[in-house]
C-alpha cells in the first residue's frame, strides 16, 4: 500500500473508485520514470461505455465520440487524466493487450 497525501493506493498506475470524491468518480497515482502524480478523472455518477457483446449503435457511437473529442490528451500518455479515463471507463476489449500498466 502507498499512502500519498492521505489516501491509499494498491501501487502506482493501480487506478481505484472514489465514491465519496465531490466531483471524480477515479483516482490514481501515476508513476512515469520519476515522476509521480496524483490524477482524479471521469465525472462523478456518470458511466462510460466499454464495449461489450450487443452493445447498442448509440454506446458505440458515445464511446467514439469520447475518443474523438479527448484524442489529444489521450495522445499525452498516463501522466494525463483523459488517457485513465479512456482506458479505465471506455475500455474497448483488447487494448489491455497493448496497453502496458
Amino acid at each position: 500500500m502507498i499512502t500519498y497525501r492521505g489516501e491509499q493506493f494498491d501501487g502506482y498506475n493501480k487506478p481505484k473508485r472514489t465514491p465519496k470524491h465531490p466531483n471524480k468518480s477515479h483516482a490514481v497515482l501515476a508513476k512515469e520514470g520519476d515522476k509521480v502524480r496524483l490524477i482524479r478523472f471521469g465525472q462523478q455518477g456518470v458511466s462510460g461505455s466499454p464495449r461489450r457483446e450487443g452493445e447498442s449503435a448509440a454506446d458505440k457511437a458515445r464511446r467514439a465520440s469520447f475518443k474523438a473529442r479527448h484524442a489529444k490528451n489521450i495522445a499525452k500518455g498516463k501522466m494525463s487524466a483523459a488517457w485513465w479515463a479512456s482506458t479505465t471507463k471506455w475500455l474497448v476489449i483488447g487494448a489491455l493487450l497493448t496497453v502496458s500498466l
